[in-house]
């Protein structure tokens, strides 16, 4: 199952065990309500995630729930931060991707101490050096902002420059 499965299931159990949505009055609507608000083919697609994530492994389960669960008691600002990195992570070009989750992967597997020190260092860089920083937080957003054309034409001119 692909991450944007993962999503659209989290979402969808989300759903039917209690996530909280707003009507036009404020009041939260139940789960019932909320199901009964959806068309046939919203239905019928939350009953085939939830057939699929029942069929998952009992520990898999326990996971997606505790990620639901950790969701819910994030402050509304951290979920469109959270949002908007989702968005941003699927403009990014099928190998950019694989990239970045092999780097996650390894940043998960690294010793909890080596990892925790290098975080450190870095907050300590970022505080020690504010144009720096400054710098490369504009060189993200530029980044953010470039097709996948522009970011490989860009990788090939600095490969070049350090060739030389």
């Amino acid at each position: 199952m692909n991450a944007r499965a993962w999503v659209t299931l989290g979402l969808g159990v989300a759903l039917l065990t209690g996530a909280t949505a707003r009507a036009e009055t404020e009041r939260p609507l139940t789960a019932a309500e909320r199901f009964e608000k959806m068309t046939p083919e919203q239905k019928d697609a939350l009953r085939a995630k939830l057939r699929e994530f029942k069929a998952l492994p009992r520990d898999e389960q326990v996971r997606i729930r505790g990620n639901m669960e950790r969701w819910r008691k994030l402050p509304p600002e951290e979920r469109e931060r959270l949002r908007a990195n989702q968005r941003e992570l699927r403009k990014l070009s099928p190998a950019e991707r694989k990239v970045l989750r092999e780097q996650a992967r390894e940043l998960r597997q690294m010793d909890p101490e080596r990892r925790t020190a290098m975080r450190e260092r870095m907050r300590a860089w970022m505080r020690e050096n504010p144009d720096k920083r400054e710098q490369m937080m504009e060189n993200m957003r530029r980044w953010r902002q470039m097709t996948p054309e522009q970011r490989q034409e860009l990788r090939e001119r600095v490969r070049e420059r350090r060739r030389r």
